[in-house]
C-alpha cells in the first residue's frame, strides 16, 4: 500500500491541473509533440511562462512507438505498430514508418510521402547527422534497418546490409555518434528480477558508411546477464556517452572511441534512485544531457500493481526525474536531485534548446490506493522549470486521457526551422 506521504506527492499538481488552451496564439519556436495511441498532437511552447498550447493532431495507422526530427527540422519521422503491451498483442500485424512535413511557423504536421511497411514492431528510430538515412530498431526479434531519406525528405528504399549484423536481444534504441561514423544499438536483454526469460543485455557498435553497417564491438560487463541498458545520450562538447541501465537502476558513463565506437569499460557507474536500498522493483528509463552539457537527466519508473478489492492498484516506488551535475573535466555525474514525477511511468521527456524547461510524459493513468480509498492518478504532460543549478521546480501539469489501453508512448521537443 502507498503511504499517505507518497500518495499526496503523487497527486500534487494533478487535482487542480490547468486546462490546455486549444489553438491559442503563442509566439514560439519550439513545439512539443505527444503521441497517445496512434494520435500525434503538437503543442506550441512558451518557455518563459512554462505553458503549452494544443494544436490539431494527426494520426497514423497504429500506436506510435517513437519519432525523430530531420536535422533540417522540416520533417518528423514516426514509427508505429499494432503490437506491444498496449495492444494486448506483443507481435501485432501492422508496422509502419511515416514522414510528416513540419510547418515552420506553427509546427503543424502534414503527411509527407508514402507510408512504408515494416516487417515487425519498431521500438525506436533516429536520423543520421547528414539527414540521408533513417535508422529503425526492432525489439522482437531484435534487429535493425537503415532506409534512405530522399532529397525531398520522404522515406526511400531500404539499404541492404551485406554483413551479418550482431543485433543482440531486445534492441531498444539506435543512435548515430556525433561524428556520423558509428552506430550504437542498445540491446536491453531480459534480466530484471521477474523476467520469465533471462537474457543478456549489451551495447552493440558498428562502423557506419553510406548507410552500410559493419560489426565492431559488443560491450557488456561479464556475460551481460546483469546488464540491462535502455537508452543513451551524448555530451554536446566532450566525448562522453551517458547510458541508462534499466534493470539495475544505474547511470553508466562511457567514452567515445575511434576504433570500437565506445570504450569497453565505463568511466563511472552511478545509482539513479533517491533510496538505493528500496526493495520495490524499479526501472531506469529515458535519458537526456542538457544542451550546455552541464547536467544529465534520467527518468526513474515504477508501475507495478497489486490487487485491492478487485482493482489493480499501484504498489509503490519512485517515479522521478533524477538530476546529475557533470564534472566538465572528468565527465563524472553527481546525483543532486530526484524530482517527483507527478505521474506514473515517465516513459519519455525532453528539454527545450535553452535548457530552461523540461517536459515529461507519463505513460498512462493508474489507480492509487490511500487507505481504503482508490483514486486515479492521471497521465498528462508535466512541466518543470530548470534552474541555473540544473535542479527542477514543478511548474504545472496538463492532464490527458492516456490509459493502459491507449498509452502516451512517445513525446519530444522540436525547434522549428528558421
Amino acid at each position: 500500500m502507498v503511504d499517505r506521504r507518497t500518495f499526496t506527492a503523487l497527486l500534487a499538481g494533478s487535482l487542480a491541473a490547468p486546462t490546455l488552451a486549444f489553438g491559442k496564439t503563442m509566439t514560439s519556436k519550439n513545439v512539443f509533440y505527444s503521441a497517445v495511441g496512434p494520435e500525434l498532437t503538437p503543442y506550441s511552447v512558451d518557455v518563459d511562462k512554462a505553458e503549452l498550447s494544443k494544436q490539431a493532431p494527426v494520426s497514423t495507422a497504429a500506436n506510435i512507438q517513437y519519432a525523430w526530427p530531420h536535422p533540417s527540422k522540416r520533417y518528423l519521422y514516426v514509427v508505429s505498430s499494432s503490437g506491444g503491451p498496449a495492444a494486448g498483442d506483443v507481435t501485432g500485424s501492422t508496422h509502419v514508418a511515416n514522414a510528416f512535413a513540419i510547418d515552420p511557423k506553427t509546427g503543424a504536421l502534414k503527411p509527407h510521402g508514402e507510408t512504408v511497411k515494416l516487417a515487425t514492431r519498431p521500438i525506436h528510430t533516429s536520423v543520421d547527422h547528414s539527414g540521408h538515412f533513417l535508422l529503425i530498431a526492432y525489439n522482437n526479434p531484435s534487429s535493425l534497418t537503415v532506409h534512405r531519406i530522399n532529397a525531398d525528405g520522404t522515406i526511400g528504399d531500404r539499404v541492404e546490409q551485406p554483413n551479418k549484423l550482431d543485433t543482440g536481444i531486445f534492441a531498444h534504441q539506435i543512435r548515430v555518434t556525433p561524428d556520423n561514423k558509428h552506430v550504437i544499438l542498445i540491446t536491453r536483454g531480459n534480466n530484471a528480477p521477474s523476467d520469465n526469460h533471462v537474457d543478456p543485455g549489451s551495447i552493440k557498435t558498428f562502423a557506419f558508411k553510406d548507410g552500410v553497417l559493419t560489426n565492431l564491438a559488443a560491450i557488456a560487463p561479464g556475460d551481460g546477464m546483469h546488464f540491462g541498458p535502455r537508452h543513451l545520450d551524448f555530451h554536446p562538447k566532450k566525448p562522453w556517452v551517458y547510458v541508462s541501465i534499466e534493470s539495475q537502476n544505474q547511470l553508466a558513463v562511457y567514452k567515445l572511441d575511434d576504433a570500437a565506437g565506445l570504450s569497453r569499460d565505463p568511466l563511472f557507474v552511478k545509482n539513479t534512485l533517491a533510496d538505493a536500498n528500496s526493495k520495490l522493483r524499479q526501472a531506469a528509463g529515458a535519458i537526456h544531457v542538457s544542451p550546455d552539457g552541464r547536467f544529465v537527466y534520467l527518468a526513474n519508473r515504477a508501475w507495478w500493481t497489486s490487487d485491492f478489492e478487485g482493482k489493480k492498484v499501484f504498489t509503490g516506488g519512485e517515479n522521478s526525474v533524477a538530476v546529475y551535475s557533470i564534472n566538465q573535466t572528468t565527465g563524472e555525474p553527481t546525483l543532486i536531485q530526484n524530482a517527483d514525477g507527478h505521474g506514473n511511468y515517465l516513459r519519455t521527456f525532453n528539454l527545450d534548446p535553452s535548457g530552461k524547461l523540461l517536459i515529461a510524459a507519463p505513460l498512462w493513468a493508474i489507480a492509487v490506493r490511500d487507505g481504503n480509498t482508490v483514486t486515479t492518478l492521471p497521465a498528462g504532460l508535466v512541466l518543470y522549470r530548470v534552474g541555473n543549478d540544473g535542479k527542477l521546480t514543478f511548474a504545472r501539469k496538463y492532464d490527458n486521457e492516456a490509459t493502459e489501453q491507449k498509452q502516451q508512448f512517445w513525446a519530444g521537443m522540436v525547434t522549428l526551422a528558421s
